[in-house]
């Protein structure tokens, strides 16, 4: 480590290098700050940039041999410029035969599972020698780490497991009666296998997009309170919750609901996490520090005596940054050369460095109370800094886990999942 050879900014050159399961390990590393260290989680963040996209004429081949049949007869046709590219998998915009309806083909990149597979087997072992070695690295869990990774990873390229997650999604707002304020895409099931997926393709933009959502609604925080219910609604009444509400995933509609796109990841939260993590929520809100280190402590592992008061102290420092943290606006303008109209757009820029350094700061002052937390709570987390940042954008005025308008509800338990599912 002297001679710099796992420094964070190697160790990301090397994951790239070596492909797409090493890219895909360094943003679960990038996104779970509280197994990995600080310096490893903010330079891994810099995996989460546009991947090479694979040739239409291979996108083709996956296509025929998934569906059995020749593409012209699912699809009227299929853009052969992809709408994203990603370590796993590509997405075309196409049009189903018969019906005229636009969707999106999510198809899973050529040899990529049987990639992960090996990579993530040799990993594994890696870490058993790695633990039996040195027993310092059982007692951090080293092989519990890498399974969680694999079984992640894993769920990535099982499309049926998407496709069940978007259904259980779609199932929730039908039960709750929410139809008519979110929606998930449908998912075409004739045509959509393991490594394929065709969707409905929802048109709206993103919740980042000041101009355009007040253009298409009158009250821009009406919309980002839809969104905050509908979410913390599927924390309770779901199996899984959405576990990645970045501005790529988190659409405003033309039709004016809120759009939830891309269930690749998703989180579980146990009863007693979630019990743990409403008393946190509700200490953020109202400022009780000694609330909030209590709740803390009952959700993190310890073997030692955590004292609270100190431990309060030291979140309030924390917390008291966070108005501190900068969003930067973007105001663009464009001229129509015929009409000489002007066109404003207003877009949000998030700095993920400063929003995950935030968290890396309860994450560390935690830890040196001894204190480790389950990935689910790093994830719950991530997605309400993003909301943050919508409420700052849209709704400067709001407080998100204080006003009466946002359900943060509670009796989990209480509920029946199956008749969501």
């Amino acid at each position: 480590m002297r001679l710099g050879l796992l420094s964070p900014q190697y160790l990301r050159r090397l994951f790239e290098r070596m492909g797409a399961t090493y890219i895909k390990l360094g943003q679960f590393i990038a996104s779970a700050p509280t197994l990995f260290p600080a310096e490893y989680v903010q330079e891994f963040q810099n995996c989460f940039d546009r991947a090479p996209e694979v040739p239409f004429q291979q996108i083709q081949a996956i296509l025929r041999e998934e569906l059995g049949r020749p593409i012209e007869s699912v699809y009227e046709y299929v853009d052969p410029t992809p709408v994203a590219s990603a370590s796993i998998a590509q997405v075309h915009a196409a049009r189903l035969k018969g019906s005229q309806e636009d969707v999106v083909i999510k198809v899973l990149k050529p040899g990529i599972k049987d990639i992960l597979v090996a990579d993530l087997n040799f990993v594994y072992i890696v870490a058993r020698i790695l633990e039996f070695l040195n027993p310092e690295l059982s007692r951090a869990s080293l092989v519990g780490i890498v399974k969680d990774i694999r079984e992640s990873m894993l769920e990535e390229v099982d499309f049926y497991k998407e496709a069940a997650n978007i259904e259980a999604f779609r199932n929730y707002l039908e039960a709750m009666g929410l139809t008519r304020q979110a929606t998930a895409p449908k998912v075409y099931q004739h045509c959509s296998t393991q490594r394929i997926l065709t969707m409905e393709r929802l048109y709206g933009v993103p919740l980042t997009d000041l101009d355009s959502i007040s253009s298409l609604v009158s009250s821009p925080e009406t919309s980002l309170i839809t969104a905050l219910n509908v979410w913390f609604g599927s924390l309770l009444a779901c199996e899984t919750f959405h576990a990645d509400v970045h501005a790529g995933n988190l659409w405003l509609l033309r039709d004016g609901r809120i759009g939830f796109l891309d269930f690749g990841i998703v989180g579980r939260i146990s009863p007693k996490t979630w019990t743990a993590m409403e008393v946190f929520l509700a200490s953020i809100a109202t400022e009780e520090y000694v609330s909030m280190a209590s709740a803390l402590t009952e959700m993190g592992a310890t073997n030692k005596d955590v004292d609270v008061m100190a431990f309060a102290k030291d979140l309030e420092k924390i917390f008291s940054s966070i108005q501190d943290l900068d969003t930067e606006l973007i105001v663009a303008t464009a001229r129509d050369t015929t009409t000489n109209a002007t066109a404003v757009s207003a877009n949000v820029v998030v700095d993920e460095r400063q929003m995950n350094a935030l968290f890396l700061d309860v994450i560390r002052v935690s830890e040196s109370y001894g204190l480790k937390f389950p990935r689910e709570f790093a994830l719950l987390m991530k997605q309400l800094l993003y909301f943050d940042r919508y409420t700052r954008l849209l709704a400067p005025n709001l407080n998100m886990l204080q006003d009466q308008r946002v359900s943060i509800v509670s009796n989990r338990g209480s509920r029946s999942r199956s008749s969501f599912e």
